[in-house]
């Protein structure tokens, strides 16, 4: 809602950042001063060091970072691909077929990840299809869990898309494929490239279903957080926590500049 009068928008911004701050900000400020901390004082970490990010770039730590971000490019990878081709595929449906189809695709986030985790686990534990102590799994379970969102994103795109480009192309006798590939997908450029940034960040942040699901190989860096912080290793589970956020921060900054340059196309 807009907000004309000047006292409404010094009252909007009050209210913005005395919510902002303590929910979102100060924790993270608190994460950050931790990771450069050996011990607390009080109501704050204390001692500063930077011995912890000796820690959080190397040996197991680089390891379990490599893997996150393996797991996240391979499964955004999967379901933006999966994803689009739905999208496109429920755009020609009648309205009944495609709700079922947007049913079928949010189901795996209107249940909790761990559920997903399970099923996953369940389902490809036994021959033919097992994959239970493999690399695969996880990076299954994350496809699955971030499909839905590269589906929703590009089904809004095409929504939004004018029919003058294909109308044209097709008039001047361009084959289906041609106008897909030629015309179709480079309008959704931008929007795929949002889908896949959105995937990525939500595949490096799973923990849920990750922990039911990762052989001893292939652990990815929030399960290393989580291990730390359970063996008492707060500070150094907090500098790699950094390492997770600015590593997930660069790549959608990567991300958003092919999406800007891919705009003005």
């Amino acid at each position: 809602m807009l907000v004309h009068s000047r006292t409404g928008k010094w009252a909007t911004w009050v209210v913005f950042f005395l919510l902002f701050l303590p929910l979102f900000a100060l924790p993270l400020l608190v994460i950050l001063a931790a990771s450069f901390s050996t011990h607390w004082s009080g109501a704050f970490p204390s001692g500063p060091t930077v011995e912890n990010y000796g820690a959080a770039v190397r040996g197991e730590s680089l390891q379990a970072l490599t893997t996150s971000l393996v797991t996240a490019v391979a499964a955004s990878a999967l379901a933006l691909t999966f994803g689009s081709w739905a999208a496109l595929a429920a755009a020609a449906l009648k309205k009944g077929g495609k709700r079922a189809l947007d049913a079928l695709f949010m189901l795996p986030v209107a249940v909790p990840s761990v559920v997903v985790g399970l099923a996953v686990l369940v389902a490809f534990s036994q021959p033919p299809f097992l994959l239970n102590g493999t690399r695969w799994i996880v990076i299954l379970a994350h496809t699955i869990l971030v499909t839905a969102f590269a589906y929703q994103s590009v089904s809004a795109a095409i929504v939004r898309l004018d029919p003058m480009y294909e109308q044209a192309a097709a008039s001047l006798g361009a084959r289906p494929s041609y106008v897909l590939w030629r015309v179709k997908l480079p309008l959704l450029l931008p929007s795929l490239n949002a889908a896949a940034g959105l995937c990525f960040a939500l595949s490096m942040g799973e923990l849920s279903a990750t922990m039911m699901l990762y052989p001893p190989d292939w652990m990815p860096l929030p399960v290393q957080i989580f291990t730390a912080t359970d063996r008492g290793s707060l500070f150094t589970g907090s500098a790699v926590a950094v390492v997770l956020m600015g590593t997930t921060l660069l790549v959608l900054l990567a991300v958003s500049r092919i999406r800007t340059k891919a705009s003005f196309r």
